[in-house]
């Protein structure tokens, strides 16, 4: 996640998604105030106009194109304030208002050759608006930005004679004006997708077991135990499933304790593959123990799928590091299920938690690497 592009994008796409997501409400919002303050900004330069030019010729040359950026960006904004655009969309409203304004500046330099000086000053606050202020991806900004600035090098040398000097100055300010625009925005880009970045890796950690990538028994209690219950009464049933590798203090005290973490990766990793991806939630319980919560499953699912996880475990074969024996571990399973369609139920996940674990050391008992299961009324 943390490699950028030339823009300052993420490289990875899913990564840059999940970024432009999480920002898009941000986004809407910056992008409808600048776009009503750039409106307020380019209208109010209507009394320059009627200053340089009359009333008369101020209403002929230049309200019609002012006109246009304000209606533009005044609905673009309001677009972005009353209605959930997407990125996408987004992304079209700024760089269509952004388009629009060009467009229209350039029509005022054609009708007033006179202050190409001052257009050109003008123009560098537009592209240093258009760079860093509306939010839009850096590589259209850019586009837009350098192709303003090359039309109106052009004008400029079709509307009136110009030196090499005043040439070569207001080309060096427009190329000094984009080059510090593109720098500065990309580095804003970076900026924002290395807080992101930090920001969820806070996030994981704080929910994630660092061994095993799973979730941990803090982020059980304090988010899946609520959320899991409301899905559960809306799919009707749910199953839990309590794991415990066999004899595990064993493996600790004869091959150390960086193998049992090994045994403990390569079960969760068993797990993860197994269940149904964005449905099932794996939970490390504890020490050696992992709960699986599956939404929508029976108690004959959570046990179908208890037998397949057992039988999967006790084939697996692991190398020993030093010796390079092969090590077979096996598994223990508690299983727990509840119908939420019946009315008046009462059950929790707390009741389920405490009866797959009841299960758990009856599998224990029973000798170990089998799987108990039991329906709660």
């Amino acid at each position: 996640m943390s490699k950028y592009s030339l823009t300052g994008e993420f490289v990875s796409p899913a990564s840059e998604r999940a970024f432009l997501n999480h920002q898009l409400e941000r986004t809407r919002a910056l992008l409808g105030f600048t776009l009503l303050f750039c409106v307020a900004f380019f209208v109010s330069f209507f009394a320059t106009d009627i200053a340089t030019l009359g009333l008369h010729d101020a209403l002929a040359l230049t309200l019609t194109p002012r006109l246009a950026v304000g209606l533009t960006a005044g609905a673009c904004a309001w677009l972005a304030y009353r209605r959930a655009l997407s990125v996408r969309a987004t992304r079209l409203a700024a760089s269509v208002c952004e388009l629009v304004a060009l467009g229209c500046f350039m029509l005022i330099v054609q009708h007033r050759p006179h202050e190409v000086h001052w257009h050109a000053m003008s123009l560098s606050i537009m592209l240093m608006v258009i760079y860093l202020y509306i939010p839009n991806r850096l590589a259209y900004a850019l586009a837009l930005a350098a192709g303003a600035s090359v039309v109106f090098i052009l004008q400029a040398l079709a509307l009136m004679p110009m030196t090499p000097a005043d040439l070569l100055t207001m080309g060096m300010l427009l190329v000094l004006v984009n080059t510090f625009g593109l720098l500065a925005a990309r580095r804003y880009q970076q900026v924002a997708r290395e807080e992101f970045r930090l920001q969820m890796d806070l996030k994981y950690n704080a929910e994630r077991d660092h061994l095993t990538g799973c979730y941990n028994r803090r982020y059980l209690h304090e988010h899946l135990l609520g959320a899991e219950l409301a899905r559960a009464r809306r799919c009707g049933s749910l199953a839990l499933v309590l794991c415990d590798i066999d004899h595990f203090k064993r493996i600790n005290d004869s091959f150390g304790h960086h193998q049992g973490d090994a045994v403990i990766r390569d079960f969760a990793r068993l797990l993860v593959d197994t269940v149904r991806a964005d449905v099932d939630a794996v939970v490390r319980y504890g020490g050696e123990e992992f709960l699986l919560i599956l939404p929508g499953a029976d108690l004959a699912g959570g046990r179908q799928l208890a037998e397949r996880l057992r039988a999967a475990f006790a084939d697996r074969r692991m190398t020993i590091d030093e010796s390079g024996e092969a090590l077979q571990v096996t598994c223990s399973f508690g299983v727990a299920s509840a119908d939420f369609s019946r009315s008046g139920s009462t059950t929790t996940l707390s009741d389920l938690i405490l009866a797959a674990d009841k299960r758990l050391y009856d599998a224990k008992r029973n000798g170990r690497n089998r799987v108990e299961a039991i329906e709660l009324p």
